[in-house]
């Protein structure tokens, strides 16, 4: 049931939340009908700057948003959350005009989905892409001669590249591997993926990083994210990798220009669900290369 605000909002300071917010941010997410996720708000609240409102009428918060910073070359926007009791009285906007102030002129990236896309085209974002989300219990099919596609996921027959779990060896590569792909520094994320993860596998091929993706817990399902592969065939032996080490119905959001990995997640039994939008501001368009990067960590991180 929706309430009057409090207060003007002139008068609700926005702050820095803290780790010890978390229980919080995850009762706003379930407020809105998402998933708990404590995990993931853990890595956010490590990783990214997390702003919150908090309710004066209770020990709650009235809003949040996170803002995950890579250098100078853009900042992630995501986690934009109102509690329903203060929906549609301009909280989201007056929340956002004040991070997109925060950022001092950074170019800004998002996923919005379709409730919220409105009021991000008024902001002054371009939509600049798309994503579909894929998600159900995994199916593999099979794909005779097709090189590392073997009985055993993540073992390869033959030429092509051979999938395995990740060792601390791998980082520096990972980092340069994703860096290349992305077109942005993104180590103070990523060196924490390894303790985020459940799984985290490398696709190699001659002693070379070509792929790496991981798998994280998010209420009944384990996550696909990020998924970044140097072609379709190698992104579905992390996937299929991935995908046997857990009993868990899958999800993953992919860049909607994949449409071959897309059709095979549907052949592996996963249902379409909703797409968001990949929106831009002050720059165009995303930096890095789409054509190896098939899923982010989290919609929430670009």
């Amino acid at each position: 049931m929706s309430r009057s605000l409090p207060r003007p909002l002139a008068d609700l300071p926005l702050r820095r939340l803290t780790r010890d917010d978390l229980v919080p941010c995850a009762d706003l997410s379930e407020d809105r009908g998402w998933p708990r996720d404590e995990h993931r708000w853990g890595l956010l609240l490590a990783a990214s700057t997390v702003y919150g409102i908090d309710d004066p009428e209770s020990k709650g918060l009235m809003a949040t948003c996170v803002a995950t910073t890579y250098g100078t070359r853009t900042t992630a926007i995501g986690m934009l959350l109102v509690a329903g009791r203060y929906a549609r009285q301009g909280v989201g906007r007056y929340v956002m005009r004040q991070v997109i102030e925060s950022t001092g002129g950074v170019p800004l990236s998002l996923y919005a989905t379709e409730a919220g896309r409105p009021l991000y085209e008024a902001l002054g974002f371009l939509a600049v892409g798309r994503t579909e989300r894929v998600s159900g219990p995994f199916r593999p099919v099979a794909e005779p001669g097709r090189p590392g596609m073997t009985d055993d996921p993540g073992t390869a027959s033959g030429a092509g590249p051979t999938v395995r779990p990740a060792s601390a060896g791998d980082l520096q590569a990972l980092l340069r591997l994703d860096a290349d792909a992305f077109g942005l520094d993104r180590t103070h994320l990523l060196v924490r993926l390894p303790a985020f993860a459940d799984h985290l596998r490398v696709a190699e091929e001659d002693g070379k990083l070509v792929g790496y993706a991981a798998l994280w817990p998010s209420s009944e399902s384990h996550v696909i994210g990020p998924l970044l592969a140097r072609d379709t065939a190698t992104a579905k032996l992390l996937v299929t990798s991935l995908a046997a080490a857990t009993d868990r119905p899958l999800r993953a959001d992919i860049d909607a220009r994949h449409e071959e990995l897309l059709a095979w997640f549907r052949d592996c039994g996963l249902e379409r669900g909703p797409a968001t939008t990949v929106m831009s501001y002050g720059r165009p368009e995303r930096p890095g290369d789409w054509t190896r990067c098939f899923a982010p960590l989290s919609l929430a991180t670009g």
